[in-house]
């Protein structure tokens, strides 16, 4: 899995994960791992927050994408599933690659 953060100088404003490819889809626990912690990352920001964030999931992609005003009331949420798929880099270096993109 590349996961890439998207980065302002002060706040997370969004992140894009792909598929690992460790094991076929569906018994692919570095996937589901990194796909539910994404997931409720996304829905807390949508559904508890009510922030507009563009969220999209499909063939094994996630992205979401805050805008400024946006990424200041959720950019902690997102520094979180930082650190939490930081971890499981260290333990799975093979599958996970977390990259941050200052924008």
């Amino acid at each position: 899995i590349t996961v890439t953060f998207f980065k302002s100088a002060d706040y997370f404003k969004g992140f894009n994960i792909g598929h690992a490819d460790f094991n076929t889809s569906g018994p692919d626990i570095v996937c589901a791992g990194v796909s539910s912690a994404a997931i409720m990352t996304a829905n807390t920001i949508t559904d508890v927050l009510h922030t507009d964030a563009e969220v999209t999931n499909s063939d094994g992609f996630i992205n979401l994408s805050l805008s400024s005003a946006e990424a200041k009331e959720a950019s902690h949420l997102i520094e979180g599933l930082w650190l939490h798929l930081s971890a499981l880099q260290k333990q799975y270096k093979k599958y996970i690659k977390v990259i941050i993109s200052e924008v």
